[in-house]
């Protein structure tokens, strides 16, 4: 005889158990909690009222969340509020980077990270 009538049928995709797929968590996303996100938007529009920045944009990723400040909608940030848990024990979950990618400012507490922007910041175009 043939073997492929001897044979057992062959499954012709492979069976996935939707229990096991549904229940897994989904995937954790870092953000800014309201109260971090209120003391950035004070920040905010307190420059945007002096003219200095006029758009932003918040992205959460899996391992960090990112408040992007610019001048103009089509440039790149003028400075990157940055919130890394991982970094939370050694140097602290925030920082403030420049355009240049210089870390202007780091540390465990929002409101002393956001201080940077107390002083009088001027834009040095090349």
């Amino acid at each position: 005889m043939d073997d492929l009538t001897d044979s057992q049928p062959q499954p012709s995709a492979t069976l996935i158990d939707l229990a096991t797929v549904r229940s897994s968590p989904a995937p954790e996303i870092v953000s800014f909690d309201r109260h971090e996100l209120g003391q950035i938007l004070r920040v905010y529009g307190r420059m945007v009222a002096a003219g200095e920045w006029r758009d932003y944009a918040i992205d959460t990723l899996k391992d960090r969340a990112v408040f992007s400040i610019f001048r103009r909608a089509s440039e790149m940030p003028l400075f990157r509020i940055e919130k890394n848990p991982k970094l939370a024990r050694r140097q602290g979950a925030f920082s403030v980077t420049a355009a240049s990618g210089l870390v202007m400012k780091r540390g465990h507490e929002l409101d002393l990270v956001l201080r940077v922007f107390d002083k009088s910041l001027k834009l040095i175009e090349e």
